[in-house]
């Protein structure tokens, strides 16, 4: 494993070298609900601080497994906060355990909010801790309060070379109920959202051409993908969606137009959970997974 670093450098930059090393745009999804523990870790899940240790040891376990075939995790913060202030913890030991091991973190977080408010949300996670690197290298945040809630998320990336992926047009069936509705000349909302986004990312275009401000779009969703990426070349999507919510690595093709390192692609229950439909070790199961979606997609994306 590597030792822990400060990020100094360019958040995008940093993505674009991992995924061309690795040949992977594959990031493990992190959501640990105690109740689907493998039996060896459900005996240690007994009280607040049992179940929060176990999960961060189930967490562990699948960054040992998949670390070969991801460039990241992407740690959803709902489950770690479910546990308390032990699960806080654990999802600092996760995120620091990660980065020794080499990948890059998406805290996925959904942040929103205005002035002082956001400049502390910033700071909890893409700002170095004192002497400690940020908890993530980079953060998904909500745009629905406008510019002034994204800007200090920018201003912090710029100082410290963190990454953001602003909320556009999720993977859920609901998203449509907001994210669909028409404005006056006729595009969905989303559209607009992409649009002040991208004008957003232009202040953090790094050497590569690609921002480190990128977008959210549902891998459930293959036109919207192709939409996307016209709308904003220069931006990183993530992707999620592929697995439990029914995509395939063939839905997110469009997306790699910009270069192999222009899509992240976000599996979670599908990886953490593999046990379940493959049966054997929830570790090896978890890694044959990995190893099998990122050359799936890394040929799907044609590079």
């Amino acid at each position: 494993m590597t030792q822990l670093g400060t990020a100094t450098t360019h958040f995008a930059d940093r993505l674009a070298e991992s995924v061309e090393r690795k040949r992977s745009q594959l990031v493990l999804g992190l959501d640990p609900v105690v109740d689907l523990l493998p039996v060896e870790l459900q005996g240690e899940a007994v009280g607040a601080e049992g179940a929060a240790a176990a999960a961060a040891r189930f967490c562990r376990g699948l960054v040992d497994a998949a670390a070969h075939a991801v460039i990241a995790i992407k740690p959803q913060l709902a489950f770690f906060e479910a546990l308390g202030s032990h699960g806080i913890r654990a999802l600092e030991d996760v995120c620091d355990y990660a980065r020794m091991a080499g990948l890059l973190v998406i805290a996925d977080a959904k942040r929103g909010d205005i002035g002082s408010t956001a400049r502390a949300y910033a700071a909890a996670f893409i700002e170095p801790r004192g002497l400690r690197p940020a908890l993530a290298d980079s953060v998904t945040i909500n745009p629905y309060l406008g510019r002034e809630s994204v800007e200090p998320f920018v201003s912090a990336c710029k100082r410290h070379g963190g990454g953001l992926f602003v909320l556009t047009k999720t993977s859920n069936a609901g998203s449509a109920d907001v994210q669909d509705l028409r404005l006056y000349d006729g595009r969905p909302l989303w559209h607009q959202v992409a649009a002040l986004a991208h004008e957003w990312g232009e202040e953090l275009v790094g050497e590569r051409g690609l921002s480190s401000l990128g977008l959210v779009v549902g891998a459930t969703y293959p036109r919207a993908i192709g939409e996307a990426r016209r709308l904003c070349p220069q931006q990183v999507l993530l992707l999620p969606g592929i697995g439990a919510q029914g995509a395939t690595p063939a839905d997110v093709a469009r997306a790699f137009t910009s270069g192999p390192a222009s899509a992240l692609v976000s599996v979670s229950r599908a990886l953490d959970y593999a046990y379940r439909r493959l049966g054997g070790d929830w570790r090896v199961a978890a890694g044959a997974e990995a190893a099998r979606l990122r050359d799936e997609i890394w040929a799907v994306s044609g590079w």
